[in-house]
């Protein structure tokens, strides 16, 4: 059983903390080992101004202990919004009939992501809809001619399921995480928003994250849409799936995605489950808290100041310059799968990490090192990925400085590497960050500890 749907359900309906309780669990959470599903229960539970502020901090402090100061900053690069799949809330559904649809070709993939590398990006997230014309063979060839043709150092994936051989495939293409949302672990909910197409099936979609572990995937993303059905019961469900990972694989789910319900064209309009500002703020806390090794992905679903608040509670991803279409990188306007609410290049989302003094990373050194799965959660839940997160991130704003930063925050990124630079704790990774810093401005690239 990958997720207890009753016991969750009765554990969404938790009772709200006492004072005391709750600094009973936020004493546990500071230690940054993680919680179970009943504490992760009461906290979302909690309510009130001054619980919440506590949760918050709780959560900002933790995050700040297993990766320090970074933001890993990435975009993704739609390749086709053909879909035969009926899904009530999205903008590809197959009964959009009279929308024009678009599959890029490999060369225009590629282009795409010029576009992204162009702009300073090194990681992409490319993702598709579920469309047999456009499916494995096509992904592969696009991840393999992304690696080949560009500068991109890491393709991540965010795919429909897939059998465990076709996981293999995909791997072996160069695939770095393999994302994959539930969209809600609500069963009754899941059944009314997926009507038709192969999406339909509870089951299958559930398992595939289990199916990529199986195929060597170290890392896979995970995620519902929150909105469609009770926030708690399918943040609960999210915690308790990262978990069966853990005991299944040992490695947790290396991203807990946060999307919330946005209106798309010819689909829902209005929001089943409405949350608010503080809803999300509790879940991306939560999130941390239980999980602590996992990353917080904040979409530009939300809007930017909404976004610099997350990053401080909790959130330690960020998209930015994001186009949910096919061909928007080179400015086609194709049906987009969503609206955004935060539209600022990449430049302007790193200024924004730099001035709330957090240091902007665009690392990839993980996915190319081995640092994945058991051996990452490991490393982080003992707080040995901060230092390897923040020196990283140093190094790859070095090169983002003298490649591709623009004269109005040239002055604002050098002093965030400098700031990021001394924080380094490790007298050892330090002094040998100053070194390989020279070798960058001497002209060498990619370079990573």
């Amino acid at each position: 059983m990958i997720i207890d749907e009753k016991n969750i359900s009765l554990l969404s309906k938790a009772a709200e903390p006492s004072a005391g309780e709750l600094g009973s669990i936020l004493k546990e959470a500071s230690k940054g080992k993680g919680l179970g599903l009943t504490e992760a229960a009461s906290l979302l539970a909690a309510s009130g101004p001054d619980k919440l502020a506590q949760i918050l901090k709780c959560a900002g402090e933790v995050k700040e202990r297993v990766f320090g100061k970074r933001i890993v900053l990435f975009a993704p690069l739609y390749l086709s919004n053909f879909c035969t799949n009926g899904c009530e809330y999205c903008g590809f559904r197959a009964q959009n009939k009279d929308v024009a649809r678009r599959a890029l070709s490999i060369d225009e993939a590629v282009t795409e992501a010029k576009a992204l590398e162009e702009m300073g990006f090194k990681r992409v997230l490319l993702v598709t809809g579920e469309d047999p014309r456009w499916g494995l063979k096509y992904i592969v060839e696009c991840v393999r001619a992304i690696y080949e043709k560009t500068g991109m150092r890491i393709v991540h994936v965010n795919a429909p399921p897939m059998d465990t051989d076709s996981l293999k495939e995909l791997k072996a293409a160069g695939a770095g995480v393999y994302q994959a949302f539930q969209e809600t672990y609500h069963r009754p909910t899941y059944e009314l928003m997926h009507p038709s197409g192969r999406k339909k099936d509870f089951d299958f979609r559930l398992s595939v994250m289990d199916r990529a572990m199986e195929a060597g995937f170290g890392d896979v993303g995970i995620g519902a849409l929150l909105g469609l059905y009770d926030y708690r019961f399918d943040s609960l469900a999210s915690i308790a799936h990262s978990k069966h990972l853990f005991d299944t694989f040992g490695a947790h789910a290396h991203t807990i995605s946060i999307p919330r319900l946005r209106p798309a064209e010819a689909g829902l309009k209005d929001i089943p489950w409405q949350l608010t500002d503080d809803d999300l703020r509790k879940v991306v806390a939560v999130f941390r808290l239980a999980v602590p090794s996992a990353g917080i992905v904040a979409s530009t679903r939300e809007s930017a100041p909404f976004r610099a608040e997350l990053i401080k509670i909790g959130a330690t991803q960020l998209s930015a310059a994001s186009k949910t279409n096919p061909g928007g990188y080179k400015g086609e306007r194709t049906l987009e799968q969503f609206s955004t609410n935060d539209h600022r290049s990449l430049e302007e989302v790193m200024r924004s990490v730099v001035d709330n003094g957090l240091l902007p990373s665009l690392c990839t050194t993980c996915y190319r090192v081995g640092r994945t799965g058991h051996d990452f959660t490991d490393k982080a839940t003992s707080g040995e990925m901060e230092k390897f997160c923040q020196a990283n991130a140093v190094l790859t704003l070095k090169e983002y400085l003298l490649d591709y930063c623009v004269n109005g925050s040239k002055e604002a990124v050098a002093r965030a590497i400098e700031k990021g630079l001394n924080e380094v704790k490790d007298a050892g990774i330090k002094k040998a960050l100053i070194e390989k810093l020279k070798e960058i401005e001497e002209g060498k690239r990619d370079l990573y500890f």
